[in-house]
């Protein structure tokens, strides 16, 4: 019998992820997706961090306290912090890394998360000096935030826009400051490679402040954009963790891999996009003292929301314990009831005989049929559900619909830009427990709100759920406007996700949360 490896060995065995697309980027103030966020969160750590619970614990703050009126923050390094490099990190650096997070050469298209941090908007928009930003360093071991309303800045300090980067690297190297050998990092990991369309190598970085209960050495990131041959991978043995699970029948899933199949809620939400600044999905504006306005295009989005059998999609095409989605807020967030479209309790079928007449009154019949692009990154998940709406589109209303693929860089390119997109892929993975974080792209003309929707009532409800004294009339708030999005179609819910994961036996530690974050440094691998 072969001799069982040694817990010292087991140390040295890498950690073998699956983790999607290749990493749009490295730099932490840049990241906007799952891809390089589950890498960022490898290498650095922010003020406040995340257990394997997903609960909030200290990072580099070791303490913290918020005025009464929740407008400011103090936070207490611990001592000694320390840069990969061995430098030290204290509470200037930190700060200078913010002002440079939302200076607008930097571009951080997270920076709209941050809009209750007192001039970020005002910096990020050019029209103050980042050094008015409400970020401040009192004394080398204390970073103070100062607020224009109460926010849970503890849960958007664990953000990879909030973490530490070094600056003289980004001064010394530029873009390039994220590669192997001039990435400084202040988390548990450091880059040690980066191999593009292949993998990213971690190595253990003994300055972490708690570099000793970092059990993992080695951790590689592997890209596995196609997720049925990352399951392959998996059953070979090639990796530990896998990111996703490919749409299979599920009692197929645990006879084969049993307990390795790790299911659980999650708070995220798939839809698909409608570009509203462009035909066919374009309002017509209103004429000066008209008493009504041009509304095909709203019925034409709405016809194709209701064409969507959502029930079909989540039971033979993803089938992975996702719900049907009549709305943009996942349930699961304490004190938000989520708003819902106006036709969700409708049959089916007549949500179909609708949805024909409403085709119907925009304009396209069998002889003018609407000709449409779907635009979808490449994964074959994405394919499947793509090919699922495409033919829901053309059986109920004779929608021609042309698929398009992309890689994912490009693909996050031409949907930002909103110049050649008509549908696409959308969605958002709460980065944390508030309603508002999904709702906030849609407010305003940021690098986030991919379908253009422009709504003046809109805005006024966040803002009004923003000025809110109470947590009970800011959900409310949030809700009206969730519900004014949802009545104005600019997003097509479809499903709410499952985290999905295959997780090898040997892998110690990995606990269901919420935001399906994972960080390496609070695994193990068994002998």
């Amino acid at each position: 019998m072969p001799a069982q490896p040694s817990p010292a060995q087991s140390a040295q065995t890498p950690l073998e992820r699956g983790n999607g697309p290749e990493p749009s980027t490295l730099d932490a103030h840049r990241c906007q997706e799952v891809a390089c966020g589950n890498v960022l969160r490898d290498l650095y750590e922010g003020l406040v961090t995340e257990d394997a619970q997903g609960r909030l614990v200290p990072g580099m703050a070791q303490r913290w306290t918020v005025s009464a009126d929740g407008r400011t923050w103090r936070f207490v390094l611990r001592p000694g912090l320390r840069w990969s490099n061995g430098e030290a990190l204290d509470a200037g650096q930190i700060v200078a890394s913010f002002r440079r997070a939302f200076a607008p050469a930097t571009a951080a298209p997270f920076g709209e998360l941050f809009d209750a941090l007192d001039q970020a908007q005002a910096v990020q928009a050019g029209r103050v000096a980042p050094e008015r930003l409400g970020v401040s360093a009192p004394d080398p071991r204390t970073v103070e935030f100062r607020l224009n309303r109460s926010a849970s800045l503890p849960a958007l300090l664990t953000l990879p826009i909030a973490f530490p980067v070094y600056l003289p690297a980004v001064r010394r190297h530029g873009a390039q400051h994220t590669r192997p050998g001039q990435l400084v990092s202040n988390g548990a990991y450091t880059l040690a490679a980066w191999t593009p369309q292949a993998n990213l190598q971690l190595r253990r970085n003994p300055r972490f402040h708690d570099a000793a209960a970092v059990a993992i050495e080695r951790v590689r990131f592997h890209v596995t954009e196609d997720a049925a041959a990352e399951l392959q991978r998996f059953a070979a043995g090639d990796l530990h963790i896998t990111e996703v699970v490919p749409p299979q029948p599920l009692a197929s899933l645990r006879r084969r891999f049993g307990a390795q199949l790790r299911l659980s809620p999650y708070l995220g939400a798939f839809w698909l996009g409608l570009n509203t600044t462009r035909a066919p999905f374009r309002d017509a504006p209103c004429a000066a003292g008209a008493t009504r306005c041009d509304d095909r295009a709203l019925a034409l989005r709405r016809a194709l929301a209701m064409a969507v059998d959502r029930d079909k999609l989540t039971r033979y095409v993803t089938g992975l314990g996702e719900t049907p989605a009549y709305g943009i807020v996942p349930p699961g967030i304490a004190g938000y009831t989520p708003a819902q479209a106006a036709w969700s309790d409708l049959p089916q079928a007549q949500r179909e005989a609708h949805a024909r007449a409403l085709y119907r009154y925009a304009g396209y019949s069998a002889r003018n049929p609407l000709t449409l692009e779907l635009r979808y990154n490449t994964s074959t998940p994405h394919r499947r559900l793509a090919l699922a709406v495409a033919a829901m589109w053309r059986q109920t209303l004779g929608v021609q619909v042309r698929l398009r693929n992309e890689e994912w860089k490009v693909f996050v390119q031409n949907r930002k830009q909103r110049a050649i997109t008509q549908a696409f892929r959308g969605g958002w993975i709460g980065d944390l427990a508030d309603a508002r974080n999904f709702l906030a792209a849609f407010g305003n003309d940021g690098p986030l709100n991919w379908t253009g929707y422009d709504d003046a009532g809109y805005r006024e409800r966040l803002a009004r759920a923003d000025a809110a004294a109470t947590d009970t009339a800011r959900n409310a708030w949030l809700r009206a406007a969730e519900q004014r999005l949802l009545n104005d179609h600019a997003a097509i819910p479809l499903y709410f996700y499952t985290s999905k994961h295959l997780v090898s036996e040997r892998v110690r530690g990995f606990q269901p949360n919420a935001l399906d974050r994972h960080a390496s440094r609070w695994l193990s691998l068994s002998p």
